[in-house]
């Protein structure tokens, strides 16, 4: 994890400042714990998580306001402020500050949209299957959730059939008893053919 989080601090800036780093994947796929525990290797990077910009009501039609509160300040070197949602409440919370560290990561289901990609250092694709991704957040989430996942899988199939961000990835993760093994994305990057990133300590090649 650590090689890892020193190639993506060496990159170029790409939203001002900032280089954004994008975890997209299927709902279920890990993005969120691969996300913090890169963080963690970055020396607490800040994580947006896409789970506070969408809500009930625009599971997927949250651009203009990622955009307009957080893409465009950090894109100018100004500290972004954001209203996250909350789920259970069903409404928008008081704003929340996110400054313009030297990496920041973008975490959920969307993150690599063609609208955020001119944005991003880099687009990390967690390597899991809709179908196993699925299942595992249905798991996760339990039966009162049920309702709930049938709308969203309907949403999901719908939004990477119009804008996919799997074929734009820099790099694709998959979970493995070791940790994680890095790869080469479909839009092809430089650096070794295959790594394995270790939860704790440093990566070593396969």
């Amino acid at each position: 994890m650590h090689d890892l989080a020193a190639r993506l601090s060496e990159l170029p800036p790409s939203c001002g400042p900032v280089r954004l780093i994008a975890v997209d994947g299927h709902a279920g796929s890990g993005k969120s714990t691969f996300a913090d525990r890169l963080a963690a290797a970055l020396g607490g990077a800040p994580v947006l998580h896409l789970d506070d910009i969408a809500s009930h009501d625009e599971l997927f039609e949250w651009t203009g306001r990622l955009l307009a509160q957080v893409i465009e300040p950090l894109g100018r070197g100004e500290t972004a402020s954001y209203e996250p949602y909350d789920w259970h409440a069903r409404a928008f919370c008081p704003p929340r500050a996110l400054p313009p560290a030297p990496v920041i990561l973008i975490e959920g289901v969307g993150a690599g949209r063609r609208a955020l990609r001119p944005h991003l250092a880099r687009l990390l694709w967690m390597e899991l299957p809709h179908e196993e991704s699925w299942t595992r957040g249905r798991l996760r989430d339990g039966a009162e959730q049920r309702d709930f996942w049938a709308g969203w899988v309907r949403a999901e199939h719908r939004h990477f059939a119009e804008d996919p961000s799997r074929p734009f990835a820099d790099l694709l993760v998959q979970q493995s008893q070791k940790g994680y093994k890095v790869l080469p994305g479909p839009c092809g990057t430089n650096g070794p053919d295959q790594e394995v990133t270790h939860r704790d300590g440093p990566s070593a090649v396969c």
